[in-house]
């Protein structure tokens, strides 16, 4: 008898949970797409069967940025089902018709079929994971909570989360740990002011909020665009290593 087609049944994130709890624990690392799933209107989500299997699941983002240009981005089976992982995904796009691929290229079931089936790849972004602890000095900088006026567009939840470096009384960096992605990872940002760079300052004020997110209980991440070298720079003076890369690929499904 011959096996059974592969069906794609469009359902809710909601629904998909448990199997998105899965996928978050086996990536094991801040997944920068996961935010996809909770705005509103933003995504497709789809069941992969066989019979009465359930295989897994893919997702396409469809809102801003995307409108008009569907994207798979997520692709996840169970391990049982590992063996049928090319003809379940050549279901999915079959099914679906998205017109380019956007894979975080730690998740190795995604990146396989990126470079299987997709075509003229492009990176978007680099990503650092921190593996080294550093005891950086800046030589009359102080780091400390931003004020509310220091950082007039940011919700009073998430305040504690921002800090600014003092140089003989004015703020010479800024910077933040964001919670857009999967918690407990946060995302760590900064910008040092003109005249106070090429001193160390931004991988200093990294440094300190790698700190500020262990002491709270999170896990610092980083990302940087691949043409930033001061940024890659600086991750990797306050201890962030390259662990992966975002890549963007067409599909001719």
């Amino acid at each position: 008898m011959a096996a059974s087609a592969v069906e794609i049944v469009e359902t809710t994130v909601e629904e998909l949970q448990p199997w998105r709890d899965m996928y978050l624990h086996e990536m094991s690392c801040q997944v920068v797409q996961d935010s996809f799933h909770r705005r509103s209107g933003w995504t497709r989500e789809f069941r992969l069967r066989r019979g009465d299997a359930d295989l897994g699941y893919g997702s396409l983002v469809i809102g801003r940025p995307w409108t008009g240009t569907p994207t798979l981005f997520e692709f996840f089976l169970a391990p049982p089902h590992r063996s049928q992982l090319f003809s379940a995904f050549e279901a999915l796009v079959a099914a679906t018709r998205p017109v380019a691929m956007r894979v975080q290229m730690n998740d190795a079931l995604a990146s396989v079929m990126l470079h299987a089936f997709g075509a003229d790849p492009r990176c978007e972004s680099i990503l650092f994971h921190d593996r080294e602890q550093t005891g950086l000095v800046a030589a009359g900088a102080r780091f400390r909570p931003a004020t509310a006026d220091e950082a007039p567009d940011t919700p009073a939840a998430q305040l504690p989360w921002r800090a600014v470096l003092d140089v003989d009384g004015e703020v010479a960096a800024t910077g933040g740990v964001l919670f857009h992605y999967n918690r407990p990872y946060g995302d760590i940002y900064m910008d040092v002011k003109e005249p106070f760079r090429r001193r160390g300052l931004g991988a200093f004020i990294v440094q300190e909020l790698k700190r500020l997110c262990y002491q709270r209980g999170s896990i610092p991440a980083a990302r940087c665009t691949p043409d930033n070298g001061p940024s890659r720079a600086t991750l990797q003076r306050a201890g962030f290593w390259p662990c992966g890369t975002v890549v963007t690929a067409t599909l001719d499904g």
